[in-house]
């Protein structure tokens, strides 16, 4: 099948759906048609990839397909990826997979029970830079990690369905995880609706690493002036910021940092008993490929030859999980565990002291 056409579905023809036609229709040996409902979407479709077949109706094309991508609303992912999956088609999702546990977790057992690939669009786990960056920490260069803040800001674009969380947080919480190979163990969140009557359009999710015990903070909004992409790690030797936005040196590596003293070294009486050192700044070379086309190209590859994929269903679950508890912990003002369907914590049965969380949900 690797030197056939492959026949490939993109689902919705939205901000994520128009990014995947367009760099599906560039790769060589696959027949692209594009399924929106919406006749306006449709057209703009049709402009844009002139060469795909454009329809309102999965059912018609569902199956002569190879392979599904389902770009849509994503409380519309679960049914649509379900019709694929029971016909053993290999589908990928975008973020977040689904919006419940129940949801994403039933998805995995469709997949199963048909013997079909589900894969997750976590674009950013085929991102060079991350890669570099997960490099740089495996290294050592950077010492002990003692954290990790992420930032994504822009001004929109507000979604009806789910809120800044749902729609901004998973990029984070999948390079966070990538980044330290675990997952969080538990979670607090604050957020807040600033414009319209639905969803929060800015919010803070404080997480924690149980392996490493590292803690992770997220910030993510709709409404802020700047465009902001950018993951700070700081070590105890060294500290490097990713930042998604530039054309070049999109990681950069500082020697700076701070020392602390015993109480009893002489220092000055009105200041912290540290000191502070500074030194070089270093960019390390990253080959830079588009992300959305290794992992689209890369989702092909697990149709033409039954790979498994880097990101499959399960990986999309973890992230979920997340966000289901950082839903929790904004109705109770407290730090909540991060656990399946059946109240388990990476793979044990865990308690937390939670912690309140200072600030207001709305």
């Amino acid at each position: 099948m690797s030197h056939q056409h492959t026949r490939l579905a993109v689902v919705g023809y939205g901000y994520w759906g128009a990014k995947h036609a367009r760099v599906l229709s560039s790769v060589p040996g696959v027949d692209l048609v594009v399924v929106d409902s919406d006749p306006e979407r449709r057209a703009e479709a049709q402009r844009g990839c002139p060469n795909a077949d454009v329809t309102g109706d999965l059912a018609e094309v569902l199956d002569f397909v190879d392979g599904v991508v389902v770009a849509t609303p994503p409380r519309t992912h679960g049914d649509i990826a379900h019709r694929a999956l029971r016909l053993g088609k290999p589908v990928l999702v975008e973020k977040p997979l689904a919006t419940s546990t129940s949801e994403a977790r039933s998805l995995i057992d469709t997949a199963a029970e048909h013997g079909a690939r589900l894969m997750v669009g976590h674009t950013f786990e085929y991102n060079a830079a991350v890669w570099k960056l997960r490099e740089v920490i495996n290294s050592g260069e950077l010492g002990r990690v003692l954290y990790i803040d992420t930032a994504r800001l822009n001004l929109g674009i507000y979604q009806n369905d789910v809120d800044v969380i749902w729609d901004l947080a998973p990029h984070d919480l999948s390079i966070i995880s990538f980044l330290m190979g675990e997952r969080p163990v538990s979670v607090a969140a604050w957020a807040h609706r600033s414009v319209g009557a639905q969803h929060a359009d800015v919010a803070y999710l404080r997480l924690q690493l149980e392996r490493s015990l590292v803690p992770a903070f997220v910030h993510v909004s709709w409404l802020n002036p700047q465009k902001v992409r950018r993951v700070t790690v700081v070590g105890d030797r060294k500290m490097a910021v990713y930042n998604d936005l530039l054309d070049e040196d999109r990681i950069r590596i500082y020697d700076i940092g701070v020392d602390s003293h015993d109480l009893g070294e002489p220092v000055d009486t009105h200041a912290m008993p540290v000191t502070y050192r500074t030194g070089d700044i270093v960019s390390p070379h990253v080959v830079f490929r588009e992300p959305l086309l290794v992992q689209d190209t890369h989702f092909l590859d697990c149709i033409r030859t039954g790979a498994w994929p880097l990101t499959p269903g399960a990986s999309g679950l973890d992230v979920v999980r997340v966000l289901s508890a950082s839903d929790a912990a904004r109705k109770s003002g407290r730090e909540v565990p991060v656990h399946d369907e059946r109240g388990v914590v990476n793979g044990r049965q865990i308690t937390f002291a939670h912690t309140t969380l200072t600030g207001t949900s709305t």
